[in-house]
């Protein structure tokens, strides 16, 4: 902006010395003097209203509030993101938007999120949400606006994400129409349910680990175990070391050669081994080497 401040209306050699003076000259000055005070509070209170400071003014509370202005062009460097710890709770949690980019919660039991305060439509707005799950047992349910990358969503069926496994896990929100519609990104890939180096021996009557990929078992006579539901892209080997001493019959959840409910597995020979795929909620038979079907 232009300042209306004028140096150049005060006579600076007024009054002359030596001589008489016209006393309108006085209040010329004077007048001026005072409207160039007035623009300069005027201009001062503007500013102070409206400019980014590094600290509080005198008697005032830093606000650094930008509006939704824009602020092109910058180079920033050394920038950080406000965060927000809701510390350990369960139930409905409340992310908003304008208290930090970056919050984060460890879960108690099972916690369902909700969001508010985002820009309206038209601004892009993303939040950091991390999550630590002590437990396998409790759940994660999104608000139903949150319906954009949520196909491939490590352990989503239905709003709600069940873990696999204990641990901190992270997950981006992203919305560019005030929230009505919300975007999800699982920052934490290498959490997914295929570990395929990993292995258990599986006991008689035992559940199989929906956190390992390949269960081998040897039986010493007629055994059971059980294969509880997966996550959706999950995979599941079964391989018998050895049962020549009697079958191992596995019961599966959800199995996709049954028009509904469980169906079993059995392993009568040295060497069988089937691999399942857990899609669209049920287990889903994709080798066989030897292996029958119930």
């Amino acid at each position: 902006m232009t300042s209306a401040i004028n140096p150049n209306n005060i006579d600076n050699a007024y009054p002359i010395a030596g001589q008489d003076n016209d006393s309108q000259g006085f209040r010329d000055n004077f007048t001026n003097i005072k409207t160039n005070f007035q623009y300069a509070a005027q201009e001062l209170t503007d500013l102070q209203n409206k400019v980014v400071l590094k600290a509080a003014l005198t008697g005032t509370t830093l606000n650094n509030d930008m509006g939704q202005s824009l602020l092109s062009a910058a180079k920033i460097q050394n920038f950080t993101a406000t965060r927000v710890d809701f510390g350990a709770l369960s139930g409905t949690v409340t992310v908003n938007y304008q208290s930090g980019h970056y919050q984060i919660l460890t879960m108690t039991g099972s916690v369902t999120l909700a969001f508010t305060n985002f820009p309206a439509a038209g601004s892009t707005a993303l939040v950091r949400v991390r999550v630590s799950v002590p437990s396998t047992s409790y759940t994660l349910t999104l608000p139903a606006a949150v319906s954009i990358g949520t196909t491939n969503l490590q352990g989503y069926s239905g709003s709600v994400i069940t873990f696999n496994q204990t641990g901190t896990y992270e997950y981006e929100f992203v919305t560019i129409d005030g929230g009505a519609s919300i975007s999800i990104f699982d920052l934490n890939r290498n959490r997914d349910p295929i570990f395929l180096p990993s292995y258990e021996d599986l006991a008689a009557s035992a559940s199989a680990s929906l956190t390992t990929t390949t269960s081998l078992f040897t039986t010493s006579a007629g055994e059971t175990a059980t294969l509880a539901a997966g996550y959706e892209g999950q995979v599941k080997v079964f391989a018998a070391t050895d049962v020549t001493l009697g079958n191992m019959v596995i019961t599966v959840t959800n199995a996709g050669w049954k028009a509904s409910g469980s169906g079993t597995i059995t392993f009568a020979s040295r060497g069988s081994a089937v691999t399942l795929l857990y899609v669209n909620a049920k287990w889903y038979c994709i080798g066989n080497n030897g292996a029958t079907f119930g």
